[in-house]
């Protein structure tokens, strides 16, 4: 069933306010350059009395080559922003003592490890408050501010004796320390591997009481399993928590559960409540105002892991039967929180390209949850990524619409009011072409949804170069959100075709799950649909055709590649296309065995679904590109790919950037590979003289 979220169907909806911005000059194309003039606005946070909101702003430093967080405040009732740490150093995950008075947030500073600092709000030096030998991953205030909790990695046997050496101040042993051979990665566990993290072992994620006054640390949960998402009750006595303590081994599932236990916990978690016992992941528990429910997500069906629909539930806070809340919704929720007064259910909804901020009136009466009209708060074709609910009702939304980046917004006589203007200057400057959402049929009749953006000199009529950029996932979706990269391409001249094909979220879990053990058939039909659509309406050139994506997006682009040769030029970021010899490889061998089996028990399967045994179909020139370090889609499918292509005498090209993982950080090695993007579609697609490869940057670009 397709959700339209239509207007008429809701109440108190707020739509997004023109905004003004003062005189310019003729606003010019967008740049490469200008990628990293955007400033991402993100983690809202209102103060306790709504008065004052705190957010952290990101900035992509590209003469430093380093990315920086800082943390801002401004006021609710309007004017300037404030900046509340310093540059030079990353701040983050800013969050406010219950009474409003100080400002928690993590920060390396001066230090190895990622500690917990504290900043008076009327200002003064933030003072470090934890001292762990290993980061600390996340925190939370107790209701009555004398507490957090937090969430510690076990530490290695490297990190305590680090920081054994730094109370007794043994510089030259430390030293001596860091100039040791690396120890070998010792591992028995099923799940070996994850980005970002590298080779894991039996070292997990726990929670730590942590009491300000002493600065003492208590360890309240153990075992060989990793503990997240810790959430208060509103007494203070309890924290809830998400962890998969499924047996034999939690490594065997995607199963994960919400469990409570006594924040005044002194046996490491011996003595926990299992509150539910759903065999799908249950995670991102919030307690009601008077404690007696915990709301959260879950996801029904464990065979479908990813695929399964997101829904909001609620169950008693002592465990008991679960209500799941929006089965009539079947779209995906993140987010839930319950409003100050207990009586309704916040939530951010997945829909049609879109994220709208919903909610559902509730009361409880002897135990049972009775649901009333189902609401909107915040709908429009936008994004809402994020929100702050305020103990007085108040709320904050972070926003992105297709045309500007996110902000930071607050709610009033049915309006939006933007409250930050971050990237107002630089979006004031540039000349942009508006992503259109489209509707059109597949081969078979199935009616797909995408964003389509015409080249910025678009003139009715005209065919234009057109680039298909797969989306990655493959269960994600392109959303109503300002983006870079299609602005990039229509101001060189292409038309940009962003489709949402059967896999993508937003449409319903039978629209999700259409492809599922059944990659690159369903999805390649709706992503070929929408280049077929584009020509029909007389925008896409069909001789001058490109394809490109990352991740699943990487992926499509080698299934697409190998059963046509409509493309003049193809590039494959973190893609992968022999799938067998990334089981054991890559982080995803539960995904695999889920959708596929064992490839040594099912190799038809696994055969089927890998377009790398079409290889010699493609004559596409394709560029295949990846980080060295990527556990995610490691760079050996586009080695594999590059590698195939080369021996047949096609022309391709691998790029290989060092220090990578699956999502790029390093501020140079993205603008080399935009340079890279437009360089290999203008010399094959366009037919541009330049060569497809860039020149190096000179020293010290």
């Amino acid at each position: 069933m397709k959700l339209a979220l239509r207007p008429a169907l809701l109440s108190a909806v707020l739509v997004l306010a023109p905004l003004a911005f003062p005189q310019q000059p003729a606003p010019r194309p967008i740049t490469i350059d200008d990628y990293f003039q955007i400033h991402p606005v993100h983690d809202p946070q209102l103060s306790p009395d709504a008065k004052w909101l705190l957010y952290t702003v990101t900035t992509a430093q590209l003469k430093e080559d380093k990315n920086e967080d800082r943390i801002w405040m401004i006021s609710t009732a309007g004017g300037d922003s404030t900046p509340l740490t310093i540059e030079g150093v990353s701040s983050s995950h800013p969050r406010w003592s219950p009474d409003g008075k100080f400002i928690a947030f993590l920060s390396e500073r001066a230090e190895s490890k990622t500690q917990v600092w504290l900043l008076n709000r009327q200002g003064g030096e933030a003072q470090r408050l934890s001292d762990t030998p290993q980061d600390v991953d996340d925190f939370a205030w107790s209701p009555d501010g004398r507490r957090l909790v937090l969430v510690l990695r076990d530490a290695s046997p490297e990190e305590l004796e680090a920081a054994k050496e730094a109370k007794l101040k043994d510089h030259a042993a430390e030293a001596k320390e860091k100039k040791k051979t690396a120890k070998p990665w010792v591992i028995d566990r099923l799940q070996f591997k994850f980005d970002e993290i590298g080779y894991l072992d039996r070292r997990r994620t726990h929670l730590y009481l942590f009491d300000l006054a002493s600065k003492s640390v208590t360890q309240i949960t153990s075992g060989d399993f990793d503990d997240s998402e810790p959430a208060w009750s509103p007494d203070g006595r309890l924290l809830a928590f998400t962890s998969n303590r499924s047996k034999p081994d939690p490594d065997l599932n995607y199963n994960s559960d919400i469990w409570v236990v006594a924040a005044d916990n002194s046996d490491k978690g011996t003595h926990l409540t299992q509150v539910t016992t759903n065999a799908g992941a249950d995670s991102s528990p919030a307690w009601s105002p008077d404690g007696k429910w915990i709301a959260y997500v879950t996801q029904l069906d464990p065979h479908l892991f990813d695929y399964a629909t997101k829904h909001l539930a609620l169950v008693p806070a002592a465990g008991g039967e679960p209500s799941v809340l929006t089965r009539f919704l079947d779209r995906n929720v993140t987010e839930p929180r319950f409003s100050p007064d207990g009586k309704s259910v916040y939530f951010i909804a997945d829909d049609d390209g879109t994220q709208q901020l919903c909610q559902l009136p509730a009361s409880f009466a002897a135990g049972n949850f009775t649901m009333g009209n189902f609401v909107c708060t915040i709908h429009d074709r936008l994004m809402v990524n994020d929100y702050s609910l305020a103990k007085t009702g108040d709320l904050v939304a972070q926003i992105a619409t297709i045309d500007r980046p996110d902000e930071l917004f607050s709610t009033s006589a049915g309006k939006l009011n933007q409250l930050t203007h971050t990237n107002d200057a630089l979006m004031s400057q540039l000349k942009l072409t508006h992503g259109e959402y489209v509707h059109f049929k597949s081969k078979d009749g199935t009616v797909i949804s995408g964003y389509l953006y015409k080249p910025l000199d678009y003139v009715p009529g005209k065919k234009y170069p057109t680039i298909l950029r797969p989306h990655g996932g493959p269960v994600w979706a392109y959303y109503a959100e300002f983006d870079h990269l299609p602005q990039l391409y229509a101001a060189n001249g292409y038309a940009v075709l962003f489709p949402n094909p059967r896999g993508s979220t937003g449409y319903g879990e039978k629209h999700a799950k259409a492809i599922y053990a059944d990659w690159g058939n369903k999805d390649f039909q709706d992503d070929m649909a929408m280049v077929d659509y584009a020509i029909e309406q007389g925008i896409a050139d069909p001789e001058k055709l490109g394809v490109g994506g990352w991740s699943y997006g990487g992926i499509s682009t080698d299934f697409i590649i190998a059963q046509t040769t409509r493309f003049k030029a193809a590039i494959s970021g973190a893609g992968s296309a022999l799938f067998v010899s990334d089981y054991g490889h890559d982080q995803y061998q539960k995904d695999y065995e889920l959708e596929l089996g064992h490839p040594w028990e099912n190799k038809a399967a696994w055969e089927r679904v890998s377009p790398f045994y079409k290889v010699a179909n493609i004559t596409t020139p394709a560029l295949f590109m990846g980080g060295d370090i990527d556990w995610n889609v490691p760079i050996l499918g586009g080695e594999q790919m590059f590698q195939a292509l080369k021996r047949l005498g096609r022309p391709t090209e691998l790029v290989v950037y060092p220090g990578e993982y699956h999502e790029f950080k390093t501020p140079s090695h993205i603008k080399d590979r935009l340079e890279r993007y437009l360089a290999w579609y203008g010399h094959y697609v366009k037919g541009d003289s330049a060569p497809p490869t860039p020149p190096p940057a000179k020293s010290g670009e």
